[in-house]
């Protein structure tokens, strides 16, 4: 029998409308009592990776709802270097590991997660976690013992074979499939993924990253017009936001960039982010003769992310794999077309022709193709940006995200009394 992310998804979504809701302040929040949850994330923002960002944006809005979240995350770098601290937002968040040298900070989150589920217990009702690794395996036969309801999600695409290849990996698999009352996949790929490492179908259940629709939104043309200016961007841009790292494949789009600057000369290319990859991709610019055109930014703070979004036309991620690309997301929200790889986190978010465009990974006459078509077509790109903008404010906003969340932390915790976790 076959299953996919949006079945895993489609029974949760239809349930919606059936639950409960009022507005208050604006907002739509549930009648149900509001839970005290603990969500557990070795990193966190300022670190402004895809998981850390929504376990902000989520925690946030849940606390606008009135549920008492609390972040338990790790002291690696940047951090800030005490032990509670309220976020910008106004998350609750506990750093665990502070005073352990740097090699076995890990070590000492994963032992301080544990130690805390444990002193901690009369003062959470749930446990989510957001990221694998030793916290995972150390907290799970924690929560058992306690008889305290587990979730967990995987951030991306290939996670779970991974884990399945090192002796820790498989012991936190086999703690999930006793402990976790749902798992959270992020597109139809890692279904495949998560029945073949032993989860079951009961325990899956689609969850996408949410989209901050109101700061990622288009500009009015002046805005536009000024701030293009002020990035200094003149020709048709293309774009591109995260980490430079080779899973990311950009050497191909820099390749399929200068194919398409043989048709359009005035075009550019902004890598926005930083990583390992910065002198490899900038030796490939040097010598393809387009260094001119191809502009590195750097890291560059979360704001700066959005404002560069709004000054370009088509965003581009090529990667060779994604969970759920939450700056493909966030560029789609912005009004972009894109050109993204024929993989399944891109797939779910992007219909060929309507979105955007799609290419085989490391194609890069294909891709080269795909780039010159929308450079090219001032009415095109804008008919799918509207498209794209419509797609995320209908299904990923974070109203939405946090809307599935609350479903599922409801249906989770009704069991609570019927034994705990199985």
């Amino acid at each position: 029998m076959e299953t996919n992310a949006k079945d895993c998804g489609s029974d949760l979504s239809d349930q919606l409308e059936a639950t409960a809701l009022r507005r208050h302040d604006g907002r739509t929040v549930s009648e149900s009592p509001r839970a005290r949850i603990v969500l557990i994330s070795y990193s966190y923002p300022p670190v402004l990776g895809g998981s850390e960002v929504e376990a902000q944006r989520v925690s946030s809005e849940l606390i606008q709802r009135g549920y008492n979240v609390e972040v338990w995350c790790g002291a690696e770098e940047p951090m800030p270097r005490k032990a509670r601290w309220i976020d910008p937002c106004g998350v609750p968040v506990r750093v665990l590991g502070l005073g352990w040298p740097a090699r076995w900070r890990g070590y000492g989150f994963a032992l301080g997660v544990a130690w805390l589920l444990w002193r901690e217990r009369r003062h959470y009702q749930l446990v989510y976690f957001l990221m694998h690794g030793l916290q995972l395996a150390l907290g799970l036969p924690v929560t058992r013992l306690l008889r305290k309801p587990v979730v967990m999600k995987f951030s991306g695409s290939g996670l779970i074979e991974l884990m399945r290849k090192s002796w820790l990996g498989r012991l936190e698999l086999k703690w999930l499939r006793l402990c976790a009352k749902r798992v959270m996949i992020l597109n139809e790929g890692m279904v495949t993924e998560a029945l073949a490492a032993g989860l079951s179908r009961e325990q899956l259940l689609w969850m996408p990253n949410p989209t901050d629709v109101d700061a990622f939104r288009p500009l009015e043309q002046d805005e536009r017009t000024h701030l293009r200016k002020q990035r200094a961007l003149k020709g048709v841009t293309v774009i591109f936001v995260g980490r430079l790292a080779p899973e990311k494949e950009l050497p191909s789009l820099i390749r399929a960039f200068s194919r398409a600057l043989k048709v359009h000369p005035d075009a550019e290319l902004v890598l926005v982010g930083d990583g390992p990859g910065h002198q490899e991709l900038l030796s490939l610019a040097r010598q393809c003769g387009i260094e001119a055109k191809v502009r590195f930014t750097g890291r560059v703070p979360a704001d700066d992310v959005c404002t560069w979004l709004q000054a370009s036309d088509i965003f581009a991620l090529v990667s060779n794999a994604e969970g759920f690309p939450c700056s493909l997301a966030e560029a789609m929200s912005v009004g972009l077309p894109s050109v993204v790889s024929d993989i399944p986190g891109n797939r779910q978010l992007i219909d060929c022709q309507i979105h955007g465009l799609l290419a085989p990974v490391q194609d890069e006459e294909a891709l080269g193709v795909a780039l010159t078509q929308l450079i090219g077509d001032d009415l095109l790109r804008a008919r799918m940006g509207r498209e794209a903008r419509r797609r995320i404010v209908e299904n990923y906003s974070t109203d939405q995200v946090t809307r599935l969340y609350e479903q599922m932390f409801s249906d989770v915790l009704a069991g609570e009394g019927r034994g705990g976790p199985r």
